[in-house]
């Protein structure tokens, strides 16, 4: 059975037991009520936008539907604009081809959102960079570059700044002053808006079409429509930006044509699917119109959700509406709710099921009594033919449906300038812009604007923070190691840390390898020589302090001090993944000899802290000791046991060592069952008996797990893990066992 099958039969079974529940009973009626909305999102995630529409009303007439749960919906009704839309002038394809175009061949110093200069420069978490204007006024919900989501809390970057303002200074300033524009429309300062913005149109051919979006924005909330419809219309000219379509909409629906501003909603939205705006202004129509105080302009909604040029006139829908009364969808759904309910509910509820399936009949006929007075273009112009009951309309959704299927597809009326001459011709603008881009002069280039704050050289993977200080990578997480704060304007980034997203900010990665590619390459040669010295696991091999560790035993760590979380990120980052863990000596420092640990996985912590999850490797002697920002480190060599030769020494040797595995199992076994947990929850169960006791450098696995958990002073462990003699170390924990089970067992 399909899900929508699935969703009509619990849909109908639920509506029986709730028509004959207790009218007063919320909860059921709040049951009932997501219920259908349910249905209603199954069948637009099904892509049935018919029958959706019919749902998500049914679910609003139950209660009220936040506009944020309509995002399914409108996914589904882009979908099918988006299929109507997709023969035509190709508008919706040329405008992906162009965001696609905005990868490595993209100029370097423009913004990926709106194509212009990039001005005050914004990185985002995933280290691409947009102009301050784009992210101030929400245009993007996602990286154009990445799908990586954007909050738009992030301040200028600081470095990029810098240079734009010393290699291109007139640009930056322009920006400035578009910038400056937004923040008067922000503060309700329309008037001086609109006067900024016309002296940046008046001085600069290159900013006049972004100038002209935030003097539209500016003239509509005035109330000059006029004036702003001719700023939007003058930008869709030059190309079919999403933002253009996005403002034009945006006057449109101030106006009251609705109708429209749905159409150019969705056209923006076929141009840009992650425009956040205006998916939030989609949804709030879309719940306006299929709310019941307006229900008989669902019909107008099926006409703009599935046909691009749905100015058709009220006569039609008052014919259509007389020709057919009643649908087959409508009445083989009618039927479906009588026959599911009739088996659980009397005459009396049947009927009132019918009414409530129904409801716009006898508030259509209500309406029919007062009349209509809407005459406004539009969605509005619907609203003057009679007033349609749900048969009626049923029936003139088919119909119109049947329609827009045969009908030629056109953008708008209204939109005719932007059409395939007006995209071929933006098409060439941005291919002739990215073709030539900005070149700096390499006498403006200086290698000290390119140093970290921190350790006063080139950049190496430099990454911006949310404050906009950029910084090493290596250097930034030192420094985090130490505080959650910027090393320059001590901010808090508990939140950045908590991410851990450390994106090479890559603007600037670029700019270093196309300038200073031979600073960059000496960079690079002494960050490689670095690495490959912490790679070498025999000099200079990190050491941690803490407890005793053994090969093939679990080895679980809480990392939280600043110089062990460092030596913990080189061992992941060189790849080698291993340390060596020894214990405590009070004259050296640390002991002579330990076990290297392997790390299998690192969980971190919000707060920098993080959970290593270890494994005993090999055993080794110090030979010398050293120190590494702020961790010890030695030179060592690996320890191996003697293998025995002789058969018969063998012989016994694997006799001592199954008498030893037996007398370890009978002592675990009779221990009480608090302890018995306590071992295998922190160290496993103990080992099964090997083949062969020589198959690896450091013995029996057994020997190891018996180290770890029996109860004896850890320097008598240590003499233990040092010993190459497979025999000794035998010998040494059958003398423990056997001291251990001469004690009462308390």
């Amino acid at each position: 059975m399909s899900l929508k099958e699935q969703m009509e039969d619990a849909v109908e079974e639920r509506s029986g037991f709730f028509i004959g529940a207790d009218s007063d009973n919320v909860s059921e009626e709040e049951d009932h009520h997501q219920l259908v909305l349910q249905k209603a999102n199954a069948l637009a995630s099904q892509n049935c936008l018919k029958e959706a529409i019919d749902w998500f009303s049914l679910a609003l007439r139950y209660g009220p539907v936040r506009p944020e749960q309509l995002s399914t919906f409108v996914d589904c009704i882009l979908r099918n604009f988006k299929k109507k839309a997709a023969g035509q002038d190709a508008l919706s394809g040329q405008s992906r081809n162009a965001g696609a175009s905005s990868g490595d061949d993209r100029p370097v110093f423009d913004c990926p959102n709106c194509r212009s200069f990039l001005g005050e420069p914004v990185t985002i978490s995933c280290g691409h960079s947009y102009c301050k204007r784009c992210l101030q006024q929400r245009l993007l919900s996602k990286c154009k570059l990445c799908s990586e989501t954007v909050t738009g809390e992030e301040k200028v970057n600081v470095i990029l700044c810098g240079l734009f303002d010393k290699w291109f200074p007139d640009e930056l300033k322009r920006s400035k002053t578009l910038s400056e524009v937004n923040e008067l429309c922000v503060r309700k300062c329309y008037h001086e808006a609109v006067t900024l913005a016309t002296d940046v149109i008046r001085c600069d051919s290159e900013t006049t079409a972004v100038a002209r979006l935030s003097r539209a924005e500016a003239y509509s909330a005035l109330k000059q429509y006029r004036l702003a419809l001719e700023d939007t219309e003058f930008c869709l000219q030059s190309s079919c930006s999403a933002e253009a379509m996005f403002r034009k909409a945006m006057v449109l629906h101030e106006m009251g044509q609705d109708e429209e501003s749905l159409q150019f909603f969705l056209h923006c939205l076929a141009v840009d699917e992650d425009f956040p705006s205006a998916k939030r202004q989609v949804e709030k129509i879309l719940c306006d119109l299929l709310s019941p105080a307006d229900e008989n302009v669902k019909v107008g909604l099926r006409e703009t959700t599935q046909n691009t040029s749905p100015h058709l006139r009220s006569k039609t829908l008052v014919s259509d509406a007389q020709a057919q009364p009643q649908s087959p969808v409508q009445r083989q759904h009618q039927h479906q709710v009588r026959a599911a309910s009739a088996h659980h509910l009397p005459d009396n509820q049947e009927k009132r099921w019918e009414s409530l399936e129904r409801p716009g009949l006898s508030r259509a006929h209500s309406l029919r009594m007062h009349g209509s007075c809407c005459t406004e273009e539009g969605l509005k112009r619907v609203c003057s033919a009679p007033q349609l009951g749900d048969q009626e309309k049923g029936s003139l959704l088919k119909r119109k449906l049947s329609v827009s299927d045969t009908e030629p597809c056109l953008v708008d009326r209204g939109s005719s300038k932007y059409k395939k001459q007006g995209v071929a011709k933006s098409s060439k603008h941005q291919t002739a812009k990215a073709k030539t881009g900005r070149n700096v002069s390499k006498d403006l280039v200086d290698h000290n604007d390119f140093e970290c704050s921190l350790c006063m050289r080139l950049f190496y993977e430099p990454v911006t923070t949310p404050c906009g200080h950029t910084f090493c990578k290596n250097c930034l997480e030192r420094c985090l190691d130490h505080t959650p704060q910027c090393p320059l304007c001590k901010e808090s980034l508990k939140q950045y840390l908590a991410c851990r997203k450390y994106m090479v900010t890559t603007i600037l990665d670029k700019l270093i390898k196309q300038y200073l590619s031979q600073e960059y390459a000496e960079r690079t040669k002494t960050h490689l020589e670095e690495t490959r010295e912490l790679s070498d696991l025999t000099k200079n091999v990190p050491i941690f302090v803490c407890t005793m560790a053994y090969p093939t035993v679990p080895c679980p760590l809480h990392v939280f001090e600043p110089r062990y979380r460092l030596m913990i990120r080189r061992c992941m980052e060189t790849g080698t993944r291993q340390f060596g863990m020894c214990i405590n000596d009070p004259q050296k420092g640390f002991v002579d000899y330990g076990c290297m640990l392997i790390i299998r996985s690192v969980h971190f912590l919000p707060d920098g802290r993080s959970v290593v999850d270890t494994i005993g490797g090999k055993r080794f002697r110090v030979l010398s000791r050293g120190m590494k920002d702020g961790y010890s480190t030695a030179d060592i060599e690996h320890l191996e046991d003697i293998r025995v030769e002789d058969s018969d020494e063998l012989r016994r040797l694997q006799e001592l060592h199954d008498a030893v595995y037996e007398q370890a199992r009978v002592w675990f076994q009779n221990l009480k069952i608090r302890f018995h947990n306590q071992i295998l929850q922190h160290f496993g169960p103990m080992p099964e008996r090997e083949a062969d006791i020589q198959a690896t450098p450091n013995g029996p696995a057994c020997c190891w797990w018996l180290l770890a958990v029996l109860p004896i002073d850890p320097r008598y462990q240590l003499s233990v893990l040092s010993m190459t003699s497979l025999k000794e170390r035998l010998v040494k924990i059958q003398h423990i066992l056997t001291y251990l089970q001469s004690i009462p067992n308390n």
